[in-house]
């Protein structure tokens, strides 16, 4: 498995522990290192994504429901939700990851992690998002 795809495993579990317990991102992280261990550049990677998604989360909510036809964000899997909003802030601030790439594992951990229909639902979700992105970069 590859560094970034273990960090986005890793930050979807903190992301997910964050979601059920309502802790703070410092606490949470902390919390979760002193029960798991990691190489220092998945570590880092999950970190980047948790703190910048909690950072930017009323945004990436945002967009997010903007998107999703007929689904309210607090209405979705925690897996789901937590997926989605860790491969929006990718799209939108992680410039270094290409768009192709974001999607794709999302909906792969998407897969591995959530229910039958969550890859087609991430995937679907991101697309629309990708396609607006690009038309306010163009």
């Amino acid at each position: 498995m590859g560094i970034r795809r273990r960090g986005r495993e890793l930050a979807l579990q903190v992301l997910y522990q964050i979601d059920v317990t309502h802790r703070e991102v410092g606490e949470a992280l902390d919390l979760f290192w002193d029960n798991f261990t990691s190489d220092e550049e998945a570590r880092y990677f999950c970190e980047r994504l948790v703190r910048g998604m909690v950072e930017h989360l009323d945004e990436i909510n945002d967009l997010i429901g903007k998107h999703a036809e007929h689904w309210e964000v607090g209405r979705m899997t925690q897996i789901d939700r937590n997926i989605l909003r860790m491969a929006v802030y990718e799209l939108v601030y992680c410039q270094d990851i290409p768009p192709k790439v974001t999607i794709n594992e999302a909906v792969e951990i998407g897969k591995k992690f959530g229910s039958e229909d969550s890859g087609a639902f991430i995937n679907g979700i991101l697309d629309r998002i990708t396609l607006d992105l690009r038309a306010l970069t163009n």
